[in-house]
């Protein structure tokens, strides 16, 4: 894989945007320098300084572990400049104020080397205006590359270029932003707030003005915005506080300084409120206080009319709700306009004018409508973008609803709707493209090299697009899984289970591609066709699915059956041909288990992964802590000791706790990755790249390891690790049934009780395992807790 030429980047500004995304660069294994000015006191990297150490502490986590942070190089505008010679990307992240920009780049541009690229991440400045304070030449290599907060996990990044920028230049950063650092890349065009914020911020004042006008409170316009209609959890105001209220000041300021002409100019305006919380320093969550407040367990919000922090629980009206319960978004959208409710003419007017806006700005503002959708998608976690809406809901009779409106005064101005609109009957989205209204044209989307590792590329509703759920050749399909192929000689096996769990079905299907995989291809890949779409790679066992089973047959039907889990996965080591475990988002329990067993993982950075049978009062039984206690006695001989317990209780303590590994980095520093396995950043490629390992294991002439007995840690580690039990039980934290759970867990993973550095096969400890889940399941502790997740989906501390 190409790295696009980008060896080292800098990064200019350590607040929360810079050091954020110097924080991903380093999960991406890309040396970032972060420069700030030299602080007045202490150590002249002192402001850095402080910004790496809050990183190691931000929730949502930066980074992939805590310690990249120490690998981020701290830098100064008075001392370092001269390290600029050393990056290929110089990404300046300062706060929003041009002159201040402009100052930057001056001080800079002496210092940065030929052939880098100098790029802005402001969010809504345009980029002509700040490349005005740029040398001629140093003009070719600039241009926009906005991030979204949070960087790492939001997929968004617009590329905004000036006339001068090289078309290399563009191209280079695309390649390197989608395939290192997994990013969604739009080429936006350099108008004000580019696509997202522009349309994203002009959405969010008219949402303020129409929210004052008709009397809802914050709580309510969350409610009403929020997952009810396919949007982020955050919603309107939760956003914003994500955001920081001063960024989108700027941004609502950038519109109305700048956009004097458009037809909504007069709505780019600060509530009242808003000039109030600005004022008193209240920035949403990076000050502790926005809208909203969190007070001990309590969230407030504040209250304009008295200027103090009320109690905010008011949700959507009854009537309301039930609207938008309605599957069918035509219906949905017919009953909000004509019901007379505050909240739903609010609703309406959203769509409303969110459709009239897009409509009327598309030739400005993007390439094709499909840029708009995807800037909505992927920058502020909308399900679907307001395009795709638009078109799902009827692109005709919307059309006539909103003409109509203008028409007759509702609508926030009387622009009419461009004639465009009603040429195309069925919408903006076909198999040919989609629409550019400046061109007058349907568009393919970009033909750049690096989507050719993504075997099935992000696509909008109305392109027919292929997809990892019905594309590709089907060799077997039921209910549980389907087999297929990309006439590459790989083998792909997904699940259909809701969130991918493990059940008798899928346990069938994976002895099937194995049967199949043995005659007919070279290589097996476990890939969930949901993975680009935030889906699990399996929750673990369908507990669920088993509980008919428990009451006709009783408890002693679900050892059999742990024994077939376990035959599957030992099958699935030991296999002639290669298995990739293809993992992203969900590996949980079993899950994690079936990935433990393939001969590589292919994981996608945003992997989160643990064996968390005890929080439901079980142990794992599917070789998960068979898997430890080899790993551990491997890692114990590498280490030429033979003090196993040195080299277990790491693992013991992470599955004892039910740990779950935030990034697929972390679960490499868990032992559920390991050295040798690969990380990607866009789970677009994460099928390309684990077709391609596959293949390679299998080109290399693989063969499956030989099956070896392995010293264990024995009795002598069982009562070390039960004393520290003890004691936790002691002093209240853990419970006397977690310390009986934490034994079991520790009986299995040092073997039993035997000598210390005894040798054990295996099976000797799958048995173990089975046991213990067995004594567990059987226990009314275990299945109160059982009880209380499947019915409230939250553990129980018994």
């Amino acid at each position: 894989m190409s790295n696009y030429h980008v060896r080292k980047v800098a990064v200019l500004g350590a607040g929360v945007m810079g050091a954020q995304i110097a924080a991903h660069l380093t999960n991406a294994r890309v040396p970032a320098v972060l420069f700030d000015l030299p602080a007045k006191e202490g150590p002249k990297n002192g402001i850095v300084l402080k910004a790496i150490e809050a990183l190691k502490k931000q929730n949502p986590a930066p980074l992939g572990v805590p310690a990249l942070g120490d690998l981020i190089e701290a830098a100064n505008y008075d001392d370092d400049l001269a390290k600029l010679a050393e990056c290929d990307l110089i990404i300046e992240a300062i706060a929003e104020r041009i002159e201040w920009k402009h100052d930057l780049y001056r001080k800079i541009a002496p210092h940065v080397a030929a052939g880098a690229t100098l790029a802005s991440n402001t969010s809504g400045i345009p980029i002509g205006k700040l490349a005005e304070a740029l040398p001629a030449e140093l003009k070719t290599r600039f241009c926009g590359v906005h991030f979204f907060n949070p960087p790492r996990y939001m997929h968004l990044v617009e590329l905004i270029a000036i006339p001068q920028t090289a078309p290399s230049i563009m191209d280079n950063l695309e390649g390197f932003l989608t395939s290192t650092l997994g990013k969604g890349v739009l080429r936006a065009n350099d108008t004000p707030n580019f696509i997202a914020n522009r349309v994203g911020t002009a959405g969010m004042a008219m949402t303020l003005y129409n929210a004052e006008r008709l009397g809802l409170t914050f709580d309510v316009v969350d409610d009403l915005t929020g997952a009810k209609i396919g949007r982020a959890k955050s919603a309107t105001f939760g956003t914003a506080d994500v955001v920081g209220l001063d960024t989108m000041a700027n941004v609502i300021n950038t519109l109305k300084n700048t956009l004097q002409a458009d037809p909504w100019h007069k709505y780019f305006d600060h509530p009242a409120w808003l000039k109030t919380l600005l004022e008193k320093g209240a920035l949403g969550r990076k000050t502790k206080g926005g809208v909203f407040k969190k007070v001990g367990k309590d969230i407030l919000m504040f209250d304009p009319k008295t200027g103090e922090y009320v109690p905010g629980k008011a949700k959507a009206a009854v009537e309301v709700d039930k609207i938008l319960k309605k599957k069918d978004l035509s219906e949905r959208l017919k009953l909000l306009r004509e019901s007379a409710h505050p909240q739903a003419q609010f609703l309406w007017g959203m769509y409303r004018d969110s459709f009239h806006y897009i409509a009327v700005h598309l030739a400005e503002i993007a390439d094709t409508a499909r840029d708009v959708d995807f800037a909505m998608r992927w920058g502020f976690a909308n399900k679907m973008g307001p395009f795709e809406l638009w078109q799902s809901a009827g692109w005709a009779e919307v059309a006539g609803w909103i003409r109509d409106d203008i028409a007759a005064g509702k609508t926030l101005t009387n622009v009419p709707l461009p004639g465009w609109v009603f040429d195309l009957k069925s919408g903006v989205h076909t198999s040919e493209g989609s629409w550019s209204a400046k061109e007058n044209r349907f568009k393919p989307p970009s033909s750049h090299p690096v989507y050719a590792r993504q075997a099935f590329r992000a696509s909008v509703l109305g392109s027919n697009a292929a997809s990892a759920a019905t594309g590709g050749t089907t060799v077997f399909e039921d209910e549980g899984v389907r087999l297929w192929h990309l006439s590459d000689g790989v083998l792909i096996v997904s699940f259909k289970s809701k969130l991918n769990v493990l059940g008798p079905l899928q346990i069938g299907g994976l002895h099937r591609a194995l049967d199949i995989a043995a005659s007919d291809f070279q290589a097996v890949v476990i890939y969930q066709s949901g993975a680009t779409e935030g889906g699990a790679f399996s929750a673990g066992a369908d507990l669920q699915s088993m509980q008919p089973m428990i009451q006709e047959h009783g408890l002693a039907i679900v050892e059999p059956e742990i024994r077939k889990l376990q035959s599957a996965f030992m099958r699935m080591k030991y296999s002639p041909v290669p298995v990739v475990a293809a993992v992203a988002g969900l590996a949980l329990g079993g899950g994690n288990e079936l990935q433990m067993h393939a001969a590589k993982r292919v994981a996608a950075l945003e992997s989160y992964i643990g064996l968390v049978e005890v929080g439901v009062g079980l142990i794992p039984a599917g070789g998960g802590l068979k898997e430890a206690a080899l790993q551990g006695a491997l890692a114990a001989q590498a280490a030429g000791s033979t003090n196993y317990l040195d080299f277990i209780k790491g693992r013991f303590q992470t599955i004892a706790t039910a740990g779950v590994a935030r990034s697929a980095i972390e679960a490499r520093a868990m032992g559920y990755l390991q050295p040798n396995d690969t990380i990607v950043f866009n789970l677009y490629e994460l099928l390309h790249v684990a077709r391609k390992e596959a293949l390679a294991l299998a080109e290399a002439g693989y063969r499956a390891p030989l099956a070896a007995k392995f010293p264990v840690a024995g009795r002598a580690g069982i009562a070390t690790i039960k004393a520290s039990l003890v004691g936790m039980r002691d002093g209240g934290f853990i419970s006397e049934y977690d310390m009986l759970l934490g034994e079991r867990v520790a009986t299995a993973v040092c073997g039993g009780d035997i000598e210390a550095g005894s040798l054990v096969d295996e099976e000797w400890i799958l048995r173990i395992e089975r046991q213990g889940f067995m004594a567990s399941l059987e226990d009314e502790r275990t299945q109160e807790r059982i009880y209380a997740m499947l019915t409230t989906g939250k553990p129980l501390r018994n």
